[in-house]
């Protein structure tokens, strides 16, 4: 119920929580790698799309069904995604210099100041609101990690300020993500959360850190971001597992009396 970072002390207490951010930790690390020469609208914009992934695996793994809209936005995000793919030129990015190291400080300040208040609201628009912050959290930390992914020497990485900012907003981050799942709705803490990470970072990767588009293909790059975006919102719903769905819905026919449909064998 408050701004406290023991919450995710209490989180590592549980063995899904601790594989989730295991994975969350090898994801961090390939999206560093992958911003050393990528624009941020494309990693960023990939990085959402994980969600498509998780879809993917409910279907095969968890046995989930995707209605003919859901098969739509996962077509529509792999659209998207090669979009962005064709319209990328790497490059290497600029340093952010005084100016925008400083920039990363305030947004971390304003971020939690923020979320102090922000955690007083509950249910769906405390939700929206953490999830938010979380995404702005994580996209500062995606404009920090650009320019210094470039940085070749391991003294001057360790040296950095912007890896100790990455860092800071990356916890901030999480924990901000950690309260908005509290709220009660996982969809509106992913949806705010990956339309807020996506286009802020975008923005200012084209605008100073040299996130380059081959030429011509500007529309493409629009039409692939917009399309990804569109697709990851609409899939949100499928980061809850579906299988609480089904609790609730055998619960409510247990409160009215009515009995739960037979199960096949096997």
């Amino acid at each position: 119920h408050t701004f406290d970072p023991g919450l995710l002390l209490r989180l590592a207490s549980h063995r899904t929580y601790l594989i989730g951010l295991g994975c969350q930790v090898a994801a961090f690390v390939l999206a560093f790698l992958a911003r050393r020469d990528l624009p941020l609208f494309l990693v960023q914009a990939s990085v959402a799309a994980g969600l498509g992934v998780t879809a993917i695996l409910g279907v095969a793994v968890l046995k989930w069904r995707l209605p003919a809209a859901e098969v739509a936005l996962l077509v529509l995000l792999f659209v998207g995604i090669a979009a962005l793919v064709l319209s990328a030129r790497p490059a290497t990015s600029k340093q952010l210099g005084a100016a925008g190291t400083v920039a990363l400080l305030v947004t971390l300040v304003v971020v939690g100041v923020v979320g102090v208040f922000a955690v007083r609201l509950h249910g769906a628009p405390g939700s929206v609101a953490l999830g938010s912050l979380a995404g702005l959290a994580f996209s500062a930390a995606a404009v920090a990690a650009r320019p210094l992914a470039a940085v070749h020497s391991v003294e001057a990485f360790v040296r950095h300020p912007l890896l100790y900012l990455l860092v800071a907003h990356s916890v901030v981050g999480q924990l901000l993500l950690g309260l908005a799942m509290q709220r009660g709705s996982t969809t509106a803490a992913v949806a705010a959360m990956d339309a807020a990470g996506a286009v802020p970072a975008a923005i200012v990767g084209l605008l100073l850190l040299n996130d380059k588009i081959w030429p011509g293909r500007e529309w493409l790059a629009g039409l692939g971001f917009l399309a990804t975006l569109v697709a990851v919102i609409g899939l949100t719903r499928y980061a809850e597992p579906q299988h609480q769905h089904a609790v609730a819905d055998r619960r409510a026919r247990a409160e009215v009396g009515i009995p739960a449909p037979a199960r096949r064998p096997g």
